[in-house]
């Protein structure tokens, strides 16, 4: 018997280099966009593209529910049938959001705000770029559990390029509605191909009727793991940002808001990297639990933790050595970022490196009732440590400082949570079901 191997590679490979590519992309847009753009028109970019972001908060964990009941299909051997029915659905169904949320986005503009049609047009071109990334990740955890995350990586890295391209040519010259049309067909073009690739594989098919009866069953059947999902992904949301809403208010804006804003930025840019390594080992994990093979599940896990150790060791050694000379370049007269910051971003490296191993583990082999739990308590932990931060007068390092800690308590509850799980789950004999229930 051939022993299976622990990782992919080239799948890595891609991986990594979209994430980079999302950094540098990020990075380059801002450059760009503050060149070629008024300060008001840049703001209101940025206001769209988070509007467009915040479409993904429809999916409340369906995506990830159907992505489990997939690759167990997949990993059995067995046709697809109903699921396939279903992840057409939801794709078909999101597509059809994102495109309604835009309509409306270029009515609310043109008729109440009463912008022109070409400005209106170009904020809107802008949110329906954003607002793609909701079918768009439908696509990629179906990729995935069919195998195909290589192909669906190299077309990822493609669209990429073409908004690189894109980037580099509006700096150039390029009129912005001309560059928006193009980052929106290079959408158009990944979306078409990844619907090819799954199509021949049998994950897509085409009867709309029947696959809405799928869908609706779907619904009915996987209540409970909606739910629990839904309460992930809704706890999660609320984890990352309610202190963005928190700072101005308690703290003020300026200096506190932007130290908290700096933080997170920090910490947020290995997460992009901690979620390509645990990604590249996400299908020998789901495999080796379908097995029932421990020791791959074990070493497994054990990679993605040294993979995504590499980017977390290396920013925190660039904070302990040389922290307060990149905030100065970084921030400018702006704000300084007081020298207790360090340490908090450090305690939020490991945290989060800890938090993104177990929950990619436990998402991707269904125990979303259980991670849901742990999501929850943390939500009213924080939600308690801000009240008290409020009442306490606490100054924006204090409250980071307890955020930080109870972040990272909760990372290690949900390590204990993976062990007692699908770890424990992956010894046992075969016979026992390959997921959490239901």
């Amino acid at each position: 018997m051939i022993a299976k191997r622990l990782i992919s590679y080239r799948y890595m490979a891609l991986r990594v280099s979209t994430a980079a590519g999302t950094l540098a992309t990020g990075l380059l847009q801002t450059f760009v966009f503050a060149r070629v753009l008024t300060p008001e028109r840049f703001s209101l970019f940025i206001f769209f593209a988070a509007l467009g972001y915040s479409l993904y908060l429809a999916d409340v964990g369906i995506v990830k529910v159907l992505f489990v009941n997939l690759r167990g299909r997949f990993l059995q051997k067995k046709p697809l049938g109903a699921i396939a029915g279903e992840a057409t659905m939801v794709f078909v169904l999101y597509v059809a959001l994102a495109a309604f949320a835009s309509a409306v986005c270029f009515f609310i503009l043109a008729s109440r705000l009463h912008y022109s049609t070409a400005d209106g047009a170009e904020l809107t071109l802008f949110f329906v770029f954003n607002a793609i990334n909701l079918p768009w990740v439908a696509l990629r955890y179906f990729s995935i559990a069919i195998d195909e995350y290589v192909y669906f990586e190299m077309l990822e890295a493609l669209r990429r390029g073409i908004n690189t391209f894109a980037l580099l040519a509006l700096l150039l010259g390029l009129p912005v509605f001309v560059f928006l049309l193009a980052i929106n067909a290079g959408w158009i073009a990944a979306i078409a191909a990844a619907i090819v690739k799954l199509r021949q594989r049998q994950a897509f098919v085409g009867d709309f009727r029947r696959n809405f009866v799928c869908f609706v069953a779907f619904l009915r059947s996987s209540r409970k793991q909606l739910f629990s999902s839904g309460v992930y992904a809704l706890s999660e949301t609320y984890i990352y940002n309610f202190p963005y809403f928190l700072a101005p208010w308690a703290f003020g804006l300026g200096a506190p808001t932007i130290i908290l804003d700096t933080t997170f930025k920090v910490y947020r840019v290995a997460n992009q990297f901690y979620s390509a390594a645990c990604d590249s080992l996400v299908p020998r994990q789901t495999s080796a639990l379908a097995e029932r093979d421990g020791p791959a599940m074990v070493r497994a896990t054990w990679l993605a933790a040294a993979l995504c150790s590499i980017p977390a060791a290396a920013v925190c050694g660039v904070l302990i050595l040389a922290a307060g000379r990149i905030f100065a370049v970084l921030l400018g007269p702006a704000a300084v970022m007081p020298p207790a910051t360090t340490p908090i971003i450090i305690m939020l490296l490991v945290g989060n490196l800890a938090q993104m191993v177990s929950h990619s583990v436990l998402v991707h082999t269904g125990f979303f009732k259980d991670v849901a739990r742990i999501s929850f308590g943390l939500v009213a932990v924080l939600t308690a440590i801000a009240a008290f931060a409020v009442w306490a007068h606490f100054g924006v390092v204090q409250f980071l400082n307890a955020y930080a800690a109870a972040y990272t308590c909760g990372a290690l509850a949900t390590v204990a949570l993976m062990i007692r799980g699908p770890i424990r789950l992956a010894h046992e004999v075969p016979g026992t079901p390959a997921v959490a229930s239901r």
